[in-house]
């Protein structure tokens, strides 16, 4: 079983609000998301480590002249095996354990000559 049929199956039904991302196997692809964090929100993702990587987490805070510290949190991801991953973000609040929101993203990978199933 390839580890993106695992990754399918794990999923059940397919998510409606998901979005796709393209990516060539050993690239690396961005995501931005904004944190709010006077409010204690942070974006935690969720992934299978065999097929991403994360190789940078970076926050950039918007310059305002009050006390808000919110801005752009990018997530860079390296894939590192062909097919389809689930890629999920879930906003927490620094006081809940729950998801206040949640982002998931379907990543294709291909291994470079546009077959997404490394065989």
């Amino acid at each position: 079983m390839s580890a993106a049929s695992v990754n399918e199956e794990s999923m059940g039904e397919p998510d409606r609000d998901a979005k796709t991302i393209t990516a060539t196997n050993g690239a690396s692809f961005q995501i931005h998301l904004w944190e709010d964090r006077t409010r204690g929100e942070l974006w935690v993702p969720s992934y299978d480590p065999a097929s991403l990587v994360l190789v940078n987490d970076d926050f950039l805070r918007t310059t305002s002249s009050n006390a808000v510290d919110s801005g752009c949190r990018t997530f860079e991801f390296r894939a590192v095996a062909p097919g389809t991953h689930r890629l999920v973000f879930e906003k927490r609040m620094g006081w809940k354990f729950t998801a206040e929101d949640r982002r998931v993203f379907l990543v294709g990978v291909t291994d470079g000559t546009g077959r997404a199933e490394g065989k």
